[in-house]
């Protein structure tokens, strides 16, 4: 065990040596740091009391239950109808005053297995105390496998409804990523989507889905927060250089993407997505699993330099 912040933490290694992604089973898993031949590749942002404490995303967090916005503070899904307080302090909110990202990272304490594979991690989070299920009333497990290589990393979350409740899966991923060597004017991007999810003034989906302009551009001078469908998997986001190539890749059950790239920041987030923000109101894309099912949903982040 190491320590990030105070923090326990565990970091992994890929065989070769080249590349180390260390994670925060007591602040909801966040993988705070990948770096690659001692390159980070993530934007650390807050830091992980942040992240913890209050909510503010960095690295490459887990948005759990629901990913990005909902519409009102509550929500109806799987059967249940769910009344939120918006005085509650374990409910992050975003600019707009709206809830975002799920519950407050550090109530998410995920149960690291027996030490196994350097490269691999495994941990459990048990989805059943009184706290928790407040805010969102379904008995589930949430498992999962995070696995570094040369040059990549792998996520495989898997949520399992172990009780009697069906469980509605709307979580996602908000990785914070940055392309090593250049400056974000400099970097090309390219969209694994043909169809944009129209969002109305407080960034919350319509329903009504458009043509993307374009799904390769550069970042200069662009700033981005736009919700898509992604193309069918494997589907492969990308920020790109003369130098080096980073992706995101959805393997398996992201059938959604948001992309997030302020204009003033150096960094570029495509955030792989099980359904569209506020899916538990307006059910658009929404996965219920019924007791004893699993959905698992896996991505890959990978760095690729050309040799000079």
């Amino acid at each position: 065990m190491g320590s990030a912040e105070g923090f326990e933490s565990i970091t992994l290694t890929s065989v070769d040596g080249s590349t180390a992604a260390e994670f925060v089973p007591g602040a909801n898993l966040v993988c705070c740091s990948l770096a690659v031949d001692g390159v980070e590749l993530l934007d650390r942002r807050r830091g992980v009391r942040a992240y913890a404490e209050q909510g503010k995303t960095m690295g490459i967090p887990l948005l759990y239950p629901w990913a990005n916005r909902l519409a009102r503070f509550g929500y109806e899904a799987a059967g249940k109808a769910v009344t939120l307080s918006e005085d509650d302090p374990r409910i992050p909110r975003d600019s707009m005053g709206l809830p975002i990202h799920g519950v407050l990272p550090g109530m998410l304490r995920w149960e690291p297995a027996e030490a196994g594979a350097p490269d691999t991690i495994a941990a459990r989070l048990r989805w059943s105390s009184d706290e928790l299920l407040e805010l969102f009333p379904f008995v589930h497990e949430a498992h999962c496998e995070a696995t570094v290589g040369r040059a990549e990393l792998t996520v495989t979350t898997t949520v399992t409804a172990v009780a009697e409740d069906r469980v509605p899966v709307s979580f996602g991923y908000h990785p914070y990523t940055r392309v090593p060597g250049a400056a974000r004017d400099e970097w090309q991007i390219s969209l694994a989507t043909s169809r944009r999810i129209v969002l109305d003034d407080h960034s919350i989906p319509t329903g009504e889905r458009a043509s993307v302009e374009s799904d390769r551009f550069s970042l200069a001078g662009v700033s981005l927060d736009d919700a898509f469908e992604a193309a069918p998997e494997p589907a492969t986001f990308e920020a790109a250089t003369g130098g080096a190539s980073l992706t995101v890749e959805f393997l398996g059950g992201y059938g959604y993407a948001q992309v997030f790239s302020p204009a003033d920041q150096e960094f570029v987030c495509f955030e792989p997505m099980t359904a569209p923000a506020n899916a538990l109101n307006s059910g658009d894309g929404l996965i219920v699993i019924g007791p004893g099912e699993t959905y698992v949903a896996r991505f890959r982040i990978a760095l690729s330099q050309s040799i000079r």
